[in-house]
C-alpha cells in the first residue's frame, strides 16, 4: 500500500477544491460574515505566507486567544499548514495561568480577538517568548494599545498570497496543535496532537454511528475553539465540507436560538450548562428547530431530565459523548443498537443518559481495586483507554508519570460498564464520597436531583464527618418561580424512593449559582469550601 502522509492541511485542500462554494458563516463583534471554503482557503494560504514572514517555522508554537470565527478557524489550517503549531489559549482561564501556559508553550506569535486585547496588556510584561502580536477586529484602524509589535489581521492578509501552498515536507507524526487542560487542580498540562492524531479523530467523527458529520450538516461548535479545539468538529467540518456556523463572542441563549432557527443547523455541540440555559429559550416556543438531528452533549454528565426534556417537549436528539483534552477529545458516544430500539421509551431514554459506547479506533479496560471489573454495571473502576488519537505523555511535565502508565491513559473517571459495552461515568476519582466504608457518586445524585422540576442546577460535594469519613451535601439552584420554603423536604421526598438510605445527602442547601470551570463543569473545589462555609465546617 502507499504511504501518504495524513496532514491537516490537506484537510483545508480538499475544502477548497470539493466544496468551494459550501459556506462559512461568522459572528464577529461587529457584523456577521458569510464566506464560501474557496474563501477561507485563499485567506488561510495567505495567512501561512503571513507567518512566514513573521518569522514562524516549522516547530513554532501559534497561540490563539480568540472566539469561535472564521478567523480563528483560518489559523486552524494556517499554523499546522506551514509545519507550525497551533495552540488554542483559554481565556476564561486565570491571568497566572495564561502565563504560565504561553510561557511554558513557549509561544512565539499570539493572535488576540479585539475585546481580549486588555488582559494581554496586563500580562505582556510577563510573557517571555512572544515576538509578535495580531490583533482580529473588523475595524479599519489598530486599537490603541501598549502591546508592540501590533499587528492587524486584515491588514496583514492583504499582504499575503493567496496561492501559498500548504507544506508537503510534514511527518503526519509531527505536532499539529496543542491545548492545555483547565487546570482544576494545579497547573494546567499541555496535550499535543499529531497530523495524524487530528486527520484520524475527523474520520471517527464522521462515522455513521459517531456523529455522523458529514457535507449535508449545517455545524454550530458552542464549546469554545479554545476547549481541545471545539472537539475537533472545526476540523472534520471543514474536511467533509459541511456548512458552518461559528456563534462569536459572547453570545447568548437568544442568539444561538436564533442562529438555529435561521440557518438551519443540523447539529451542534456543548456542555450541559450551555444546553440548560438554552432549553429555557426554546421552551418560548417561537424558533423553529425542526432541522437539528442531533445536540451533542459532553464536559460532564448531562443530567437525565434535561435529555428527556430536549427529546421529548422539543423533538431534539440529544446525544451524550465523553471524553478529555488528553483524547483528542471523542472517546465513547451514546447511540442505540439496532435491537435496542424495541426497548420502552423510558428504558430508552435511560440507554441515553450513559456515556455510551467506545468510538471504533480506541481501546478501553477498566481497572477497580482487584484487576478489571465486570461488566455487571455494578462493579466500579477507573477507565484507561489507547488510540491513535489518545495522548501518550503532557507536554514536559512530570505529572505524565501518573496518567500515562504501560501505553494506556489513566482518565481518572471512575465508571461501571453493562452487558453491552456501555460505560456509565460515576464520578471522577477525586469526587467520589466514600461513607462507611461505601462510595457514594456524586453523578447519579446530581442527575436525580435535577430531574426535579423546581431544580435549575444541582451539585453534590463530600464533607468531612466523624462518624461516616465522608457524607454528601446536595447544593442547588432553584428554577424561576420556585422559592427555598419546604423545597429541602421536597427534594429530600423525591430521592428517598430512589437511593439508598445512607446514599442521601445530609443537607439540601441552596445557591443563586454554583461555581464553575472556564469550560462550563461544575467548579467542586470551590463548592466545598462555600459549602463548608455555610455549614461553619472548618477545614
Amino acid at each position: 500500500m502507499m504511504h501518504v502522509p495524513l496532514t491537516v492541511g490537506a484537510m483545508m485542500e480538499h475544502a477548497e477544491t470539493f466544496f468551494p462554494k459550501k459556506q462559512v458563516i461568522s459572528q464577529t463583534h461587529d457584523q456577521l460574515h458569510h464566506l464560501t471554503y474557496k474563501d477561507v482557503g485563499q485567506r488561510t494560504r495567505r495567512l501561512m505566507s503571513v507567518l512566514k514572514e513573521l518569522g514562524a517555522n516549522k516547530g513554532d508554537r501559534i497561540g490563539t486567544l480568540a472566539w469561535n470565527h472564521h478567523r480563528h478557524l483560518e489559523i486552524y489550517f494556517a499554523a499546522p499548514g506551514i509545519g507550525s503549531v497551533l495552540h488554542t489559549i483559554n481565556i476564561r482561564l486565570a491571568p497566572e495561568h495564561i502565563i504560565y501556559i504561553i510561557n511554558h508553550a513557549e509561544d512565539k506569535i499570539l493572535f488576540v480577538d479585539e475585546d481580549i486585547l486588555p488582559l494581554i496588556e496586563k500580562i505582556k510584561d510577563h510573557l517571555t517568548t512572544v515576538e509578535a502580536y495580531v490583533v482580529m477586529t473588523d475595524k479599519a484602524e489598530l486599537p490603541d494599545s501598549s502591546i508592540h509589535p501590533l499587528y492587524s489581521y486584515e491588514e496583514l492578509l492583504q499582504t499575503g498570497d493567496p496561492s501559498y501552498p500548504f507544506n508537503t515536507d510534514i511527518d503526519e507524526n509531527e505536532i499539529a496543535g496543542m491545548c492545555y487542560t483547565s487546570a482544576t487542580t494545579g497547573k494546567p498540562k499541555g496535550v499535543t496532537y499529531s497530523h495524524r492524531g487530528i486527520v484520524l479523530h475527523s474520520y471517527a467523527l464522521g462515522l455513521a454511528d459517531s456523529a455522523a458529520i458529514s457535507e449535508s450538516d449545517v455545524s454550530m461548535p458552542v464549546v469554545p475553539q479554545f476547549h481541545v479545539n471545539a472537539w475537533g468538529t472545526p476540523f472534520a467540518c471543514t474536511w467533509f465540507g459541511s456548512t458552518q456556523v461559528l456563534p462569536g463572542p459572547r453570545f447568548t441563549p437568544q442568539r444561538l436560538a436564533e442562529f438555529i432557527d435561521k440557518f438551519k443547523v443540523t447539529i451542534t455541540a456543548g456542555v450541559p450548562t450551555i444546553w440548560l440555559a438554552l432549553y429555557r429559550e426554546l421552551e418560548k416556543g417561537i424558533y423553529d428547530t425542526s432541522s437539528l438531528r442531533a445536540v451533542l452533549c459532553g464536559g460532564s454528565a448531562a443530567p437525565l431530565g434535561l435529555i428527556k426534556a430536549f427529546e421529548e417537549k422539543l423533538n431534539i436528539p440529544f446525544f451524550h459523548a465523553y471524553g478529555a483534552t488528553e483524547t483528542t477529545p471523542l472517546v465513547t458516544l451514546s447511540r442505540l443498537k439496532s435491537y435496542q430500539q424495541n426497548l420502552s421509551n423510558e428504558e430508552k431514554l435511560k440507554e441515553r443518559s450513559r456515556q455510551g459506547i467506545l468510538v471504533p479506533g480506541l481501546q478501553m479496560k477498566v481497572l477497580g481495586n482487584s484487576g478489571e471489573i465486570s461488566w455487571d454495571d455494578q462493579e466500579m473502576g477507573e477507565l484507561l483507554v489507547r488510540g491513535n488519537w489518545i495522548a501518550n505523555e503532557y507536554y514536559k511535565d512530570e505529572r505524565s508519570e501518573q496518567a500515562f502508565v504501560d501505553g494506556w491513559f489513566h482518565t481518572g473517571d471512575v465508571v461501571t460498564v453493562d452487558e453491552e459495552g456501555t460505560i456509565k461515568i460515576v464520578d471522577r476519582t477525586k469526587d467520589l464520597i466514600k461513607s462507611g466504608g461505601e462510595w457514594i457518586s456524586s453523578v447519579d445524585l446530581e442527575n436525580a436531583i435535577m430531574a426535579h422540576e423546581a431544580v435549575f442546577e444541582a451539585s453534590v460535594v463530600a464533607v468531612p464527618d466523624a462518624e461516616w469519613q465522608e457524607r454528601p451535601i446536595a447544593c442547588v439552584v432553584l428554577n424561576e418561580g420556585y422559592k427555598k420554603d419546604g423545597m429541602k423536604e421536597a427534594i429530600m421526598n423525591y430521592l428517598r424512593p430512589q437511593f439508598a438510605k445512607f446514599w442521601l445527602p445530609d443537607n439540601v442547601l441552596f445557591f443563586d449559582e454554583i461555581p464553575k470551570t472556564s469550560v462550563g463543569k461544575f467548579l467542586k473545589r470551590e463548592l466545598r469550601e462555600q459549602v463548608k462555609e455555610q455549614l461553619g465546617l472548618k477545614n
